[in-house]
């Protein structure tokens, strides 16, 4: 489902941009905004409770922690936290550089949590584990599309000092 959204995503807003909508006009920034449009998704589920059906829920994302990572609970409401703060940060054309580098930090860090899942057949809301040969290359999409977006992201142009000159006594 998340490589789904993360695609439709950059093909709708590629095609806005196609159609004039400036702020779309490159693949790098469509591919910004549809990575938050992602994490904003799957953020969603650090923080859902376990009664919930129509989703994936906190206790689903706990299970994929492995045992030596101390406190399971609070790692999955950090990651939560630090997928939506990186989300806002790619949609920020002024901290879109620095939110894609995190979020590929991130997703570097999160990548033993995925392989364990796999290796460990850990069941992901109530469906089979996905096997290892599709997750690792998911995780290096998002990883090369958090990278393309914080490459990608403007550069702060030098300030002109738009004070009168001074004449030289």
């Amino acid at each position: 489902m998340t490589l789904a959204v993360l695609i439709i995503g950059l093909l709708v807003l590629r095609a806005l941009g196609a159609l004039g909508v400036r702020r779309f006009a490159t693949w790098a920034t469509s591919g910004a905004h549809a990575l938050a449009v992602m994490l904003a998704m799957t953020a969603t589920a650090h923080f859902v409770p376990a009664g919930v059906t129509v989703m994936p829920t906190h206790a689903d994302l706990v299970a994929m922690v492995p045992p030596f990572v101390p406190a399971p609970d609070a790692m999955v409401y950090a990651t939560g936290v630090l997928e939506l703060l990186g989300a806002i940060g790619l949609v920020v054309p002024r901290t879109r550089r620095a939110a894609g580098l995190s979020l590929v930090l991130l997703f570097l860090l999160l990548l033993p949590a995925n392989v364990y899942a796999a290796v460990a057949d850990v069941p992901f809301h109530g469906e089979p584990a996905s096997p290892l040969w599709q997750r690792i290359p998911e995780q290096v999409l998002y990883l090369g599309v958090a990278l393309a977006a914080a490459l990608s992201a403007p550069t702060r142009r030098p300030t002109r000092d738009t004070r009168p000159a001074t004449a030289a006594a």
